[in-house]
């Protein structure tokens, strides 16, 4: 049985259509590094949704999408702990720029994946913000000994 060249065309356009929509969306971090979330200075965050948190950290303020949803992000405990990847982490860098690897996670749950870092307006600060499920004043950072 011979099938239609058209109809094979139109198998691959479906298939490519379908892995398309599933691919991971391409990472751009932020760059330079200055302008990163730096852990230790975050001082409100807001739990906007399942994949969606707002960080400000004094003037600066950030939207943190997680590759996956996250329902349990912001319970227990006030806190949310930000680890960078483990190559950012071994060099002493305490920044969340978007990159692989970089997770946040409530006390006693599972870590979350982090897909990327925005720099943000106010306005779009407060508007996401607004629509938050959970808030802190602080992020309770591991904090390094000297």
């Amino acid at each position: 049985m011979k099938v239609p060249v058209s109809a094979l065309l139109l198998s691959l356009l479906v298939t490519a259509a379908a892995s398309a929509a599933t691919a991971p969306q391409a990472r751009t971090p932020i760059k330079p590094i200055g302008d990163c979330i730096r852990i230790d200075q975050i001082n409100e965050w807001h739990i906007v949704d399942n994949r969606t948190a707002t960080v400000r950290t004094g003037p600066k303020r950030y939207r943190v999408d997680l590759q996956s949803d996250c329902p349990r992000l912001g319970l227990g405990p006030a806190g949310l702990i930000f680890r960078p990847n483990p190559s950012n982490q071994s060099l002493g860098n305490s920044r969340i720029c978007g990159e692989v690897g970089e997770t946040v996670r409530s006390h006693q749950q599972p870590p979350c994946a982090i897909q990327s870092v925005q720099i943000i307006d106010k306005a779009e600060f407060d508007r996401l913000s607004a629509k938050a499920r959970r808030s802190g004043s602080a992020a309770d950072q591991p904090t390094r000994k000297p």
